[in-house]
Formats: structure tokens, sequence, C-alpha cells
């Protein structure tokens, strides 16, 4: 009997993740059942348990590659010599992360995926711990970002770094359900938006 490529059994596992991510976003995760994920992606039932033993199996493959997807935008701008601006940064992660047409769909579609990815792990445990993890390592990455920006002279030392860099994140997941929820969150939207604020002059109390 012939060998299966590797690469034949990769393509075979994205060939399944590409069609569940659809039906996923299309009809959510409760009201898709395994009958429509072999429908979507027109193959026998053996062999998609050959990848996948169940749906929640799908899931849990689909919310790390959502993540790691997230994250790497991230990384990959945390790592640019000099660090741009956050109002920079966050505009070029976000830009990057909703043009990817990941899982081959539109840009609010797939933020609408993330978005049910986040509520689903409130009730999965296993979901919860690949998030966990990743944001965990992904504060980090944005840690070792601040500091190169006090180390550039552009952010004082009067706020804690993981302080900074949660704020950050937060305002991405942001704009993300605000693309699930209302769509056209433009890149320059991003920037300009952060830009205004980061301009505010503080004001002293009396």
């Amino acid at each position: 009997m012939a060998r299966v490529s590797q690469e034949h059994l990769d393509a075979r596992r994205r060939q399944i993740l590409d069609g569940a991510a659809r039906c996923f976003a299309r009809n959510g995760f409760h009201a898709t059942s395994m009958q429509d994920v072999l429908k979507e992606v027109g193959l026998s039932a053996g062999a998609v348990y050959r990848y996948f033993p169940g749906k929640e199996d799908i899931i849990a493959a689909i919310t790390e590659e959502a993540f790691v997807v997230v994250r790497g935008a991230f990384e990959e701008a945390a790592r640019m010599t000099p660090p741009p601006t956050p109002d920079a940064l966050l505009s070029r992660v976000l830009g990057g992360v909703l043009a990817g047409r990941v899982y081959g769909l539109e840009r609010r579609t797939f933020a609408a995926l993330v978005v049910q990815l986040w509520s689903e792990t409130l009730r999965d445990g296993r979901l919860a711990a690949l998030l966990d993890e990743g944001y965990a390592t992904m504060r980090l990455a944005w840690v070792k970002l601040v500091d190169a920006y006090r180390s550039a002279g552009i952010l004082g030392s009067d706020v804690p770094d993981d302080h900074v860099a949660r704020t950050m994140i937060a305002a991405a997941q942001g704009f993300i359900v605000q693309e699930a929820l209302f769509g056209d969150v433009r890149p320059e939207v991003v920037e300009n938006g952060l830009r205004g604020l980061m301009s505010i002059t503080p004001q002293k109390i009396s």
C-alpha cells in the first residue's frame, strides 16, 4: 500500500478546518452538526474522524489557529526596530489580521468567528486553557515591546509594563469585536483614534 505523504495529510486537515470554519461562521457552533461539516467539506465521516474525533476537537483546533493568527501579528509587529508607536502598531496588527482572509472568510466573518471562539472559552475548560496560554505568551511579547518604548525614550516609567501591554491588547480585541458587530473597522480609523488619545495632555486634579 502506498504511503500517504505528509503534504497530503496536511492538505486534508486544512480542507476540514476551512470547511468547518465556514460552517461555524455561518451558523454558529451549537447549530452546526458534524453532518453539516461533512457536507461542507465533501468528505466521508471516516475521513474526517481520522483527523478529529468530534466537533469539539475541530473547534479546539480552530480556536488555537485563530489565536495564533492574532498573536503572530502582534509578535511580528513587536519585533520591528525601532518599534512603531502604539497607534501605528495596532493599525498594522489589525490591518494584517482582518485582511488575511483566514479560512477564506471575509474580514467581518472572520472577526465574528473569533468572537464566537472567545465566548466558547467561557463554557469549555479545554478552550479556556488554550486561550490562557496564548494570552500569557502575547502579554510577555508586548511587555518586551513596552521595554523597547522605554529604551527609546517615548514612554515614561510611571506605569507598570504589564498594564500598558494589557491595555494595548484590549484595544485590539475591542476593534475585532467592533468589526464583528458593525464592520468597517479600517486601519486608519484605529491609527487616527489612538493618535488622538495619545495626544491628550494629562490634567492635574486640584
